[in-house]
């Protein structure tokens, strides 16, 4: 007597339907959002003080520090509009951006001109230190415009950290 193999009945699993995949809540200052739009639009604003105050002198241009701060502030301004052009699309398309390579623009881009412009103020701060505390020759410089044009770079910088920055978080939590 030979046996068979024997077949046993298995019940099939249960039915399950997939949950949703949760997307993050859009934080504001994340890009395509209003507190985006107003950290874009005050970087503008420091960066375009900045480079008119320091237009306005017209001894800016024999110290590079100063050349590299209206050039660093300049590509700051460029940026700036650029994002809040792309912010005020997304708040009125009522859309955020979901995009990783569009967010990774975005964090790389703020990096590089929030290093450039700290970059640029600091040396900027250190020059002007140097004219008007150690060479004591404010009287034949703009001291107090050059340091109304550094203060307001590093303005633009402390609004471009945080963007950077929730730019960065954006891409990192995907």
């Amino acid at each position: 007597m030979m046996s068979g193999p024997a077949v046993h009945p298995v019940d099939a699993p249960p039915m399950t339907i997939a949950a949703p995949r949760i997307m993050m809540k859009d934080l504001q200052g994340m890009p395509g959002t209003l507190g985006s739009l107003i950290l874009c639009l005050c970087q503008l604003v420091f960066a375009v003080i900045s480079v008119c105050v320091m237009v306005t002198t017209s001894d800016f241009p024999t110290l590079v520090c100063f050349s590299y701060l209206v050039a660093a502030v300049g590509l700051q301004i460029i940026w700036s509009l650029v994002l809040a052009i792309a912010d005020l699309y997304a708040i009125l398309v009522k859309r955020s951006y979901r995009n990783a390579a569009v967010v990774s623009l975005f964090a790389i881009g703020d990096g590089i001109t929030s290093t450039l412009t700290f970059a640029a103020a600091c040396a900027s701060a250190g020059i002007t230190v140097l004219i008007s505390n150690d060479l004591d020759k404010c009287k034949v410089n703009h001291c107090t415009r050059f340091m109304s044009a550094t203060a307001m770079a590093f303005l633009s910088w402390f609004a471009a950290s945080p963007s950077f920055f929730m730019n960065f978080w954006s891409l990192a939590s995907r």
